[in-house]
């Protein structure tokens, strides 16, 4: 019995000392892995290169968006202000269509006067903002543009090309290349075939 222990530890102990050998020989992951790990020095100055060409890189990005935001906030620093002084433009030509609707004043001097006033501020505040660069979108007679203009409505109307604007609501404005505030308009839709009877029978009965 004791015979058979002591065969049992030599063998125990030589498959000890053979997995010594082995580890000694292959080294454990850890060193192996340092090992791949290791660059040359030309390898290290290769990539510290790279780093630093990313790094001027980004950089680079940051100062031209910093200089855009920069010239975008001195260009288009006032748009808010604009928008709301618009607002006074807004107000006059509504004053002026209450004072042209009111039949106590209708076709009166004092009525005459007081619009020829409202013309003068207006072309006055008009002019104001063109200095500045904020000017009105033409509209009437145009092609509707998405781009400038907003359709509010469609108005029947055999004597024009559906989609042209016929009637604006409020005009619109850009400040230097961009959109401020689009017009509000209304634009031209062929008649419906009732419509056109109509009409074609009235042009008949003028003409009796």
């Amino acid at each position: 019995m004791e015979k058979e222990q002591t065969d049992s530890q030599e063998q125990n102990q030589e498959v000890s000392n053979s997995e010594k050998e082995t580890q000694q020989k292959v080294g454990s992951p850890s060193e192996t892995s340092e090992e791949i790990k290791e660059l040359s020095p030309e390898d290290k100055i290769t990539e510290l290169e790279d780093k630093l060409a990313r790094t001027f890189a980004e950089m680079e990005n940051q100062r031209r968006r910093f200089e855009k935001e920069k010239e975008d906030a001195f260009e288009y620093g006032g748009s808010s202000f604009a928008k709301e002084a618009l607002s006074l433009i807004d107000n006059l030509e509504r004053s002026k269509v209450v004072l042209e609707s009111d039949d106590t004043l209708k076709n009166t001097e004092a009525l005459k006067k007081t619009l020829e006033h409202f013309d003068i501020i207006s072309k006055d505040l008009i002019s104001i903002f063109s200095k500045n660069n904020i000017k009105p979108i033409e509209s009437l007679n145009k092609k509707l543009d998405p781009n400038f203009h907003q359709a509010m409505m469609e108005i029947e109307d055999a004597t024009k090309e559906p989609g042209t604007i016929i009637q604006e609501i409020q005009k619109g404005f850009t400040i230097k290349d961009r959109l401020l505030r689009p017009s509000l308009v209304g634009v031209a839709k062929k008649p419906s075939e009732s419509d056109k009877i109509v009409e074609e029978n009235k042009e008949n009965s003028e003409k009796k």
